[in-house]
């Protein structure tokens, strides 16, 4: 997870639709709202303090002091290293056409579902941990990203079929590039619910969801007091695949 969380500012001209942005967004961990302005003047002048650090943009697109799209063309000029979600009433095609162009992560129409809010939020951050362990990206991994926007984050070089209940793609291809990456050589339940911030019993079920499949298997891990805890490590013969086939 990133040092200081994802840092957040929303552009919002309504306080109260504001005030409910920033509870989603700060109920999800990894994310901080670090400002919340009502207009243009207020976005530019906070986006050009010392040291304002932003990583992701909660637009609203009719501000009161602004015409159109030219909040949005401004920030996407100026702002190049920051993503932006667009959260609008605006539901009219060219509107949505254009901010597509200028490379917006998602758009959310108001009134917002907090599921949809949510899983936005998780797969953003997702998206920011796969590519920040990245140092070039293979077609597989770039479709990976791209087929994101038309059905969820999937940066895996197989597709994972019909899951069973209670496991989504998203969560299964976070724990499966755990493994596939070296990023952990073995793993409790208990460490891998705060690597990815579940509870515990969802990342065990994540993990018994993998040995069913052979791609890890389980070891007792023996403490000073109390029962072993199960420690979960990649398979040999899946590891061996998985290097054969890349």
């Amino acid at each position: 997870m990133e040092k200081q969380g994802i840092q957040v500012l929303i552009i919002e001209d309504d306080f109260r639709v504001a005030a409910i942005n920033q509870q989603f967004v700060e109920q999800v961990e990894g994310y901080q709202v670090v400002k919340s302005v009502k207009t243009a003047e207020e976005a530019y002048h906070y986006l050009r303090e010392p040291g304002a650090e932003i990583d992701l943009i909660l637009l609203d697109i009719y501000i009161p002091d602004v015409e159109g799209l030219e909040l949005f063309w401004q920030l996407r000029t100026h702002c190049k290293r920051v993503d932006i979600v667009v959260i609008s009433a605006a539901i009219e095609k060219n509107v949505i056409e254009e901010v597509l162009r200028g490379g917006v992560i998602d758009y959310i129409i108001k009134p917002v579902d907090a599921e949809r809010f949510t899983k936005m939020l998780k797969q953003y951050q997702q998206r920011r941990r796969y590519l920040m362990s990245k140092e070039v990206l293979e077609q597989h991994e770039i479709d990976g990203l791209i087929e994101r926007q038309i059905g969820g984050f999937s940066p895996t070089k197989k597709t994972h079929g019909q899951l069973p209940k209670g496991i989504d793609s998203i969560t299964l291809d976070e724990v499966t590039n755990l493994f596939q990456t070296k990023k952990v050589k073995g793993i409790t339940a208990m460490e891998l619910s705060e690597q990815i911030g579940t509870s515990r019993s969802t990342a065990r079920r994540y993990l018994e969801y993998l040995v069913s499949l052979k791609k890890i298997k389980t070891t007792l891990l023996y403490g000073n007091v109390g029962r072993p805890e199960r420690r979960y490590v990649l398979c040999e013969t899946y590891e061996q695949n998985e290097t054969n086939n890349s």
